[in-house]
Parts: C-alpha cells; sequence; structure tokens
C-alpha cells in the first residue's frame, strides 16, 4: 500500500513538474532556454527509488513527452530509461548527502541527455551540425537545472530519503542475534 502511494506522489510530482516546464517556465527562460525538469525527476527516482522504478518511469515519461511535443517518438524514452539506470549506478558509488555530487549528477545527466538527443536528431532528421550554438544552449540549460537543483536541494533530499525508505528498504536478518 505504501508502494502504491508513494507511486500515485511520483505521477502527481509528474503533472506539477509538466506543467511548471510547459507554462511556468516559458515565461522565465534565459536567452530562450529552458531548464529541463524531466532530467532531474528522472535522475531523483533512480537515485532514490531505484532503477526498477527509474527505467519504468523514465521509458513512459519520455515517450508521452516524445507523443505531446511532436518530435520522433522514442529516443527521449530510451534516454531518460538510461538516465534511471544511471540514478541507480551513481547512487551506488557516490554518496547522495552532498550537494556537490548531486550537482555533478544533474550537469552530467542533462550533457548525456542532450547530446544523445542532439546526436539522433542530426543522424535521422539530416540536421546542420552547428556546435558552438549546441554548446551555448548545453551551457545555459546545464546552469539553469543547477540553479534549481541548489534551490530545491532540501525538497529532494527529504522526498528522497522518503522514497528510499520505501523502495529500498534493508531487510536485513542477522545469523546472530
Amino acid at each position: 500500500m505504501k508502494k502504491a502511494l508513494a507511486i500515485v506522489l511520483l505521477i502527481v510530482s509528474f503533472l506539477i513538474i509538466y506543467f511548471l516546464q510547459s507554462n511556468f517556465f516559458t515565461w522565465f527562460t534565459i536567452a530562450g532556454i529552458q531548464p529541463n525538469l524531466f532530467v532531474i525527476f528522472i535522475l531523483f527516482i533512480g537515485l532514490f527509488a531505484g532503477k526498477k522504478l527509474g527505467l519504468i518511469f523514465g521509458l513512459v515519461i519520455g515517450f508521452f513527452l516524445d507523443i505531446v511535443i511532436g518530435r520522433q517518438v522514442g529516443i527521449s524514452g530510451i534516454v531518460l530509461g538510461l538516465i534511471g539506470l544511471l540514478g541507480e549506478l551513481l547512487d551506488k558509488n557516490f554518496s547522495k548527502e552532498s550537494k556537490i555530487t548531486i550537482m555533478l549528477m544533474i550537469a552530467g545527466s542533462t550533457i548525456i541527455y542532450e547530446v544523445v538527443c542532439y546526436a539522433f536528431n542530426i543522424f535521422t532528421l539530416d540536421m546542420n551540425i552547428e556546435i558552438l550554438s549546441f554548446i551555448k544552449i548545453l551551457f545555459i540549460e546545464v546552469i539553469y537545472n543547477l540553479l534549481l537543483t541548489i534551490i530545491l536541494y532540501p525538497l529532494i533530499q527529504r522526498l528522497g530519503h522518503t522514497l528510499e525508505e520505501t523502495f529500498k528498504m534493508k531487510k536485513i536478518l542477522t545469523r546472530y542475534f
């Protein structure tokens, strides 16, 4: 029951993030560039809830975004699913308690997402390669995501520990009492 409630809360969180991304942040852009809240959200799920839930939410949210936005269906789902898996890998190797490591994880995930999507679009849509403008957009988006992570860090930590208790319960029974 507790896991079902947590999943419902994650779905409600996605709807809030979708509203913020599609409505609120269209007014607050930096040089016409919006943050990518979905990368932060999926990495958050992968870090605190585990790779299975991170992968599932990444795939579902990515495919939903591809259908709604009208791009080619599939690439965002695959890349966000990989970011959900990456969250579990980063959780095993790094501490989530440090704001610096969370910021580096967000920056790395944003770079991975944007580079893979850009490369996929170049190969499938025969786009012109404009490296300098892409690097400028990528740099601004990473900075924007990092600023939002700094602002939302206490909320991320509090909700993350609740998710971790729900989905990653360590039931260790010792042999000797």
